[in-house]
């Protein structure tokens, strides 16, 4: 029984272009995916005249529509204002000290005092309020300029040694090595001191010079006995809290070049609530006295 012969379908045409021999076929696109596309193209071309679309100099082709998501985003923001309007003046106007007692302005400064803390104080004090070097833990009791409800709320309006606020709070470490107020034999001695009214290992008989070179130039602000003076910022010295270091390497650079940590204003970039709020948040984190 003889197979019946195979028929070979003819190659369709080309497109005329040749590489080395190699020839491209033209195969026209399927009709659906062609349709396709000139829909995309009509759709497109339907977009840019129904909503913005097209830069112009100073905005955007603002659509026949005249639809705009940031005026969306703006009326969303309103909207949540006007409902958080009564509260907050409320809060606005509530003695600081009687904000804890009050159950409805606790639960709003929870939510809103956390909100405002991780948007514009958690890039310096870490998310969790703990801090990191040069910058205070808000979680323990050691407070460089008080930490009553008050005092918090101070420093929050006014800031650090800035320089945008007349009543910033500001005190200033002299750099007792780089201005040459000291020799370096003393600054070596009083950093022996510190070791020692710190609890750490230290050279005694240093540190008993040091205690003289202390009296003499640190205790007008760090007091006589090296537990600070928070009215001035200045550290205490006795614990083992340390915002720039405790051991001899940073101490000696301390004494030697100072520090000077600046912290904004927010008296004007935040609502009086949102201070209030972010201040009563801090104060209940546990290190609030």
């Amino acid at each position: 029984m003889s197979k019946r012969p195979v028929t070979k379908k003819p190659d369709p045409e080309t497109t005329g272009h040749n590489w080395d021999g190699i020839e491209e076929f033209n195969n026209p696109l399927p009709r659906w995916w062609l349709w396709t596309f000139y829909a995309t193209i009509i759709w497109g071309i339907a977009y840019t005249i129904a909503y913005p679309a097209w830069p112009l100099i100073t905005g955007a082709t603002p659509g026949v529509l005249a639809s705009s998501t940031r005026a969306d985003v703006a009326a969303e923001i309103k909207r949540y204002e006007d409902a958080n309007a009564p509260i907050e003046a409320k809060l606005a106007a509530a003695d600081l000290t009687a904000i804890a007692s009050d159950p409805e302005l606790a639960n709003y400064t929870a939510n809103a005092g956390g909100a405002v803390f991780r948007t514009w104080c958690a890039q310096c004090h870490g998310s969790g309020a703990a801090g990191a070097k040069g910058y205070p833990n808000l979680l323990d009791n050691d407070w460089l300029w008080g930490g009553t409800i008050e005092e918090i709320h101070t420093t929050v309006a006014h800031g650090i040694r800035n320089t945008t606020d007349a009543d910033a709070r500001y005190s200033e470490m002299p750099k007792f090595g780089a201005d040459e107020l000291l020799e370096k034999e003393q600054i070596d001695e009083v950093v022996q001191y510190v070791l020692q009214i710190s609890g750490q290992d230290h050279d005694a008989a240093l540190a008993e010079a040091g205690a003289t070179v202390f009296a003499d130039n640190c205790a007008a602000c760090h007091a006589e006995d090296g537990t600070g003076d928070r009215a001035q910022g200045a550290p205490n010295l006795t614990d083992a809290i340390w915002l720039y270091g405790g051991d001899q390497v940073a101490l000696t650079d301390t004494v030697t070049n100072a520090r000077f940590g600046v912290m904004p204003s927010w008296q004007g970039r935040l609502s009086e609530a949102d201070i209030r709020a972010v201040a009563a948040w801090v104060h209940s984190r546990g290190g609030g006295e």
